[in-house]
Formats: C-alpha cells, structure tokens, sequence
C-alpha cells in the first residue's frame, strides 16, 4: 500500500474506535490516510487523537474556509485512492444511497468518481430493516464495496450482525480495493459450502462439503481485482477476508441472496446445494420413541444454478460444478446443458479420492469448445488457474 491515499470517514457508534487500530495498520503498511470525522464520530472519538494517529488536519465541517481556500471538498473527494467509510452507520448509508450531501462526509462521498468501500456499524435490528437492506441493494447497484457487518454481541447487548469487521478483515478489503489486475471494475458472484436443511431445531440434512474449494476460488478472484460477493452456506473454512460475505443456511436462502446479489458479470456456483430438503421438518426436536422411526417427507430444492443460468439478469459467464461418483464426465457434460451455464469444472469426488473436504482437487473443465483435465494439486492452484481462465474469457 505504499504511497496509496486513503480518504478515511469516521462515522457514529461505540465501533469508531477500531478506526483508530484500522488508521495505525494503514500508517504501518505506508498509506497515506486523511480522516474525515462526522459529527457523530466525534461523540466517540476526538479530533485530537485521530489526528496524532495521522500526521495530519482532520477535516470535520463542510463549511471551512481554510479547508476551501486550500483543497476544497470536491478536489478532497477526488485526491484519493479509495474512499472508505468505517464506522458507515445505517443513517450515512442512508444518505448515501439517497444522494444526499447536507454534511461533509455524504458530501464528499457523492462528488467522488472514487471507489468507495463501506464497512456498516449498527444495532442489529437496523441493519434487518428492510429500509437499510434497500440501501445496501442501492450501494451495492452503484458499485460501493462492503466489508462485513460480524455477526457478535453489541454494545446494546443484542447478539445478531451488525458488528464492525475486525480493523484486520477491513485492512485486507482495502488492499484488496486497491488491487488493479485483470478484473477490475468486475463484480463475480461465488457460492460456496454445503447448505443445511433441517429435520427439526436440532438435526439438518447435509454433506462432506467443506467449502474449501469455494473459498479458494474467491480469493484468487479477489486477487485479481473483482468485487466479489461471497454466498456461503454454514462451511468449515472460514470465508476469505476481502470480500462482501452473505451467509446462508438452506437452498432457499442461498438462492434469495443469489438473486438478490445480481446483476455480476461472472457467477461461480461452488456451493454443494442439497437437492432436497424436509417437507415436514419438526417446529421441536423430535423424541425418540422405541420401536418407532418418523417419516419424513421430502421436497425438491431450487435449482440455484439453472435459476441463474436462465434467467434475466444472467451474468455473462456462468461456471457451474459437477461432483461425482461415477461417470464423472458424462455426468458433467449432460449438467452443463441441462442447467444452461458455460462452464462446468467436474470431479471426481468418491471417498477413496479424499478430495470432499480434503486440501487438493483433480479437475476437468468442460465448456462448449472443448474439455481440459488438469493435474491434482491443492484447492488454492486449481483456484488460481479457474480464476485465470475466468479473467482470459472476460478479455476475450
């Protein structure tokens, strides 16, 4: 990050603070960063301490002749790198997404041409509101990057998201902004995990699916410049830092916030769905009783990758997967056409391979031309290589 200039806004809320680690991580890494305190920042943090952090004025009130005379707040808006927005409380988000510029921090945000990168800080209940889920859908249609909200405890001690990332996840997000590869200025959509669907509270139909290979994929994308969002269901590994993470338990949700994450100009759809789920899953944990076994009734899951593939708001590229136990490739070959993507990236998943929740992939790459094997290596390589191809066929 050396020599890249951060336009840093400090919104309201208990988590202004951690701007305060998120300024010293910058500072370290060999940014340059000029803060922005809103009013509502200044309740929880001091002017005093943001500008020992950064060496330099902080800039506070619209109106401010000095500021004006030298800069300005249109060539401040423009001077940067990235713009990023941490605390964003859901008020700011909301100004954001109306276009409004009544202080200095919404002002600046709306006459930028800068990419700007959110990371939202509110009580749990706000940020369900279907108004800020409105605004994020807006924020995100402008091409606004996000990093969180953390699902944890709040100040106000409700549990739920709402948390501000860890100043680490939003340092990652930035250096990830700031990258300039292949497929920037691109949004690619990922899926990723198994998804549960339950019986009753306690027990879930699921899979092997560690979500590994998914993972991967978006981090390698995210290495090559593209805004990704992230849709995963409840997986061992933990998602990549640097990306807009939805997390999913059934088909049913995956596919809401699938389609709530487009237009993309790439969907890979990683994701280990069940086909099925309980028709008559349990509303309390069913009791066990001897010489009875419940009877469960079963429903078929959406089909998330045709959905995608056929529908109206396709990507340009859509990449499905295929694992198999048998037939690898005249399975795959048939789910390709069958479900409508470009792409389908086969393997061979029986338990004596190890690949289903192991550290390494053997895959083939079906697409209308032709078909490519390639070599067994970890999970991150073969992501790479996908990710490559994936940027090779945008440029094509």
């Amino acid at each position: 990050m050396r020599d890249k200039r951060i336009l840093l806004i400090i919104g309201g809320g208990i988590a202004a603070y951690k701007a305060l680690l998120l300024i010293r991580q910058l500072k370290g890494a060999g940014a340059a960063v000029t803060p922005v305190l809103t009013r509502a920042g200044a309740e929880f943090v001091t002017a005093l301490s943001v500008g020992a952090l950064v060496g330099e004025k902080v800039h506070e009130a619209l109106f401010d002749l000095t500021s004006e005379a030298e800069m300005g707040h249109i060539e401040l808006s423009r001077s940067a790198d990235l713009i990023v927005v941490a605390p964003a409380t859901a008020d700011l988000m909301a100004k954001m997404a109306a276009g409004r510029a009544d202080d200095l921090a919404s002002t600046l945000l709306l006459a930028t041409d800068t990419p700007v990168l959110v990371a939202p800080a509110m009580n749990v209940r706000m940020w369900t509101h279907p108004a800020t889920q409105r605004n994020i859908l807006t924020l995100q249609g402008d091409g606004v990057r996000f990093v969180g909200p953390d699902e944890g405890e709040m100040a106000c001690g409700e549990y739920g998201p709402g948390r501000l990332a860890e100043p680490e996840a939003i340092f990652a997000a930035i250096r990830a902004a700031l990258v300039q590869g292949p497929l920037t200025g691109r949004h690619v959509l990922v899926t990723s995990g198994p998804t549960h669907e339950p019986i009753d509270p306690v027990r879930y139909i699921a899979n092997r699916s560690s979500g590994a290979q998914g993972t991967a994929i978006a981090a390698a994308l995210r290495d090559l410049g593209a805004r990704v969002t992230f849709v995963t269901g409840p997986a061992e590994v933990p998602p990549p830092e640097g990306v807009q993470v939805v997390r999913v338990q059934t088909a049913e949700q995956m596919l809401a916030a699938v389609e709530a994450a487009l237009p993309a100009d790439v969907a890979v759809m990683a994701a280990a769905v069940a086909d099925w789920r309980v028709e008559n899953a349990g509303a309390q944990k069913m009791k066990k009783v001897a010489g009875e076994v419940p009877h469960l009734s079963f429903a078929e899951n959406p089909d998330i990758l045709a959905s995608v593939s056929k529908g109206g708001m396709r990507p340009r590229l859509v990449v499905g997967f295929a694992a198999e136990t048998d037939d690898v490739l005249a399975h795959a070959r048939a789910k390709r056409l069958r479900k409508g993507c470009d792409w389908i990236v086969a393997n061979d998943v029986s338990p004596a391979t190890g690949i289903m929740g192991g550290a390494e992939n053997a895959v083939t790459l079906i697409t209308e031309t032709g078909e490519e094997s390639w070599p067994r290596a970890a999970k991150e390589v073969v992501a790479q290589r996908l990710a490559a191809r994936i940027a090779g066929a945008l440029d094509g």
